[in-house]
């Protein structure tokens, strides 16, 4: 089975959204170093906090939400814990389910952090969208899951 060809255009919008985003990656890990915390460390603490109130932040939880293997999620709250940005304990319907909670130090470095990315995405906010909505915003052509099907996602614990 042959993929659809994609236009010179959609390579193009491709390439420049996946530039943008990588700025933006790179000032998100360098934002966290500044504050003195892994990129990890940080993407930890957005992920407890923006969770959704039906979900338990159970390792599992959390391995899926930053895309990493649960084994490699414990040894990052592990060393978050340690840094008392993080804490464990019994989940409040099932106490044999431990969960992790942020921390009041954690809540205020994750409030500095996220303000300082908010006013980031708002300068480049334009740049970002602009390719996306080349890619996303056009009627009638739709490959989603295209590539998704072709390549199956690997998970990496290096991530």
């Amino acid at each position: 089975m042959s993929l659809p060809s994609l236009p010179t255009s959609d390579y193009r919008a491709l390439a420049e959204f996946r530039h943008h985003l990588r700025r933006f990656l790179h000032f998100s890990e360098e934002a966290a170093r500044a504050m003195g915390l892994e990129p990890q460390q940080h993407q930890l603490l957005l992920s407890l906090r923006g969770l959704p109130p039906d979900r338990a932040a159970t390792v599992g939880v959390l391995a899926e939400r930053l895309q990493i293997r649960p084994h490699s999620t414990v040894e990052l709250i592990d060393r978050t814990e340690a840094r008392g940005l993080v804490g464990r304990g019994p989940s409040g319907g099932d106490r044999r389910q431990v969960v992790v909670r942020l921390t009041r130090r954690g809540e205020a470095v994750l409030s500095r952090l996220s303000l300082a990315h908010r006013t980031e995405l708002r300068a480049m906010g334009p740049a970002l969208l602009g390719p996306l909505r080349a890619l996303v915003g056009r009627r009638g052509r739709s490959s989603r899951g295209t590539v998704r099907r072709a390549m199956p996602r690997e998970r990496s614990g290096g991530r």
